[in-house]
């Protein structure tokens, strides 16, 4: 998954909102620990210190310097690992007794507090470390500091501020990876009910969204979903049981009539009594057309042909097509080129994709002017393409599903014969064979494409419009076209 992508998911921005919520969570905790730790040390080391002052202080008046000088150094030696820290100068800065030799150079902090570093030869340290002491000055000239080495402390304080910044690190990056799965996990269920809405959208109602038994949100979704489906899969099926009832049952009735009416018409009847027979047997003929076609693709959507499937040369099936609408073509003074590839063959239905390939013809020849040009091109791919081109007003995109659609009818085109019922026929042939058809722009006019898969596909030879198309039997003509 792509990371801008990545960013755009939903689920990740929720996972990556709670991951800074819990890192911020994470870092206002330590914070709190490092204040109070820090705190409570510092406050430890303060109250040490001037535990140790106040007994100096009392020493220094019971028995003067000299007394305080003993308990000093008495203090520095129960304290080998030099913990508190004493120095006691003359007015020339000389030590005199302490545990320094020499006087540091202090900073000055708040409320009478001074800081410095240790310089100490031998003992614990090998480097500087940093001290807190206070300064008082004594009579004579006298100054004593006393304080407290403060390594201790600022190694917690390192080590706080260490667990601070990776434990925020680490929370995020898990976080981010947690946030990274749970996305991918979330994408995986949504991309499903995405595929499955893609195949129905192209007209396999038949299709459900997957579910994982496992009662969550996605699940309880696939099921209202499905619950949908079914509705919509049902009255869709009513609908085309309607169609094809009233198919079906107006088909005979309007046989017997025509049958009755050739019979009226073969009567000595006057001219304009057998004009108007004629024209009713025309509308008859017509309207059982439709019917037949209605029927077929009913039959065709229900699967009655898939045991007819076998294998199918299309260069021979298109030059077929083209050998039957040649003379059509001819009479409008049109050109119909071909640009063919030999040696593509699908597992299908020949009559059906014959009856799809004419029907494409059929309205590409139909709406193309006189003098205007037709082409038919296939060629293979990763699948069979069967393009069929004309220059004719062509489909507005907004209306090229529509017109898959069984009676619909672009309104430019309502003056031509037809009956809207040619390319659902081509539509559902195509999707009868796993294939697809598309509508696009050939400016001007419409390309139509049948995108069918391959079984095998030779090494290609080219038949150009400039080479002759060779002569085919006659077959039946196609069902009338959009």
């Amino acid at each position: 998954m792509k990371l801008p992508k990545l960013l755009r998911n939903s689920a990740f921005q929720l996972a990556l909102l709670y991951t800074l919520l819990f890192a911020a969570s994470v870092f206002f905790l330590l914070g709190f620990i490092y204040w109070a730790t820090v705190g409570f040390m510092s406050d430890q080391v303060d109250e040490t210190i001037q535990a140790e002052i106040q007994g100096l202080a009392e020493q220094y008046r019971r028995q003067g310097l000299r007394g305080m000088v003993s308990v000093m150094n008495e203090r520095v030696l129960n304290d080998p690992q030099g913990e508190s820290i004493y120095l006691l100068v003359n007015n020339e800065f000389q030590p005199q007794a302490g545990n320094l030799n020499e006087w540091p150079a202090l900073v000055e902090d708040d409320d009478g507090w001074i800081s410095f570093y240790l310089n100490r030869s031998g003992g614990r340290f090998a480097a500087p470390h940093m001290a807190r002491a206070r300064v008082f000055t004594l009579r004579g000239g006298y100054r004593l500091l006393v304080g407290r080495d403060v390594f201790a402390l600022f190694r917690v304080r390192e080590l706080i501020e260490r667990s601070l910044t990776w434990g925020v690190a680490i929370t995020l990056a898990m976080a981010f990876l947690g946030g990274v799965a749970l996305s991918k996990s979330t994408r995986r269920r949504i991309e499903a009910i995405t595929h499955t809405s893609r195949q129905i959208m192209q007209g396999n109602l038949s299709l459900r969204v997957p579910t994982r038994g496992t009662g969550d949100d996605f699940d309880e979704l696939a099921e209202h979903l499905n619950r949908m489906l079914d509705q919509i899969e049902g009255l869709m099926a009513g609908v085309r049981h309607v169609s094809d009832n009233i198919a079906h049952d107006l088909r005979t009735p309007l046989t017997r009539m025509r049958g009755r009416l050739e019979l009226l018409q073969s009567k000595q009847l006057e001219e304009e009594a057998r004009h108007i027979v004629q024209e009713v047997i025309a509308e008859a003929d017509h309207l059982l057309v439709t019917f037949n076609a209605l029927l077929r693709i009913a039959r065709i959507e229900s699967g009655g042909y898939s045991s007819k499937f076998d294998d199918v040369d299309l260069y021979e099936l298109v030059v077929d097509a083209v050998d039957l609408y040649e003379a059509v073509a001819s009479d409008k003074e049109q050109h119909l080129s071909l640009d063919l590839a030999k040696g593509i063959v699908v597992k299908g239905d020949r009559d059906l994709l014959f009856q799809a390939i004419a029907n494409l013809l059929d309205n590409a020849i139909k709406y193309t002017p006189e003098g205007g040009n037709v082409g038919v091109r296939l060629r293979a791919f990763d699948h069979a393409v069967i393009s069929v081109w004309d220059e004719g007003p062509g489909i507005a995109e907004d209306e090229r599903e529509r017109v898959l659609e069984r009676f619909y009818r672009v309104d430019k085109t309502r003056g031509l014969p037809g009956n809207g019922l040619g390319l659902s026929m081509v539509k559902a042939v195509s999707e009868m064979h796993k294939g697809q058809l598309q509508l696009k722009d050939n400016q001007p006019g419409l390309r139509a494409e049948l995108h069918l898969p391959l079984i095998k596909f030779n090494k290609p030879i080219v038949i150009s419009q400039d080479q002759k198309v060779p002569q085919a039997p006659k077959l039946p003509g196609p069902e009338s076209a959009t």
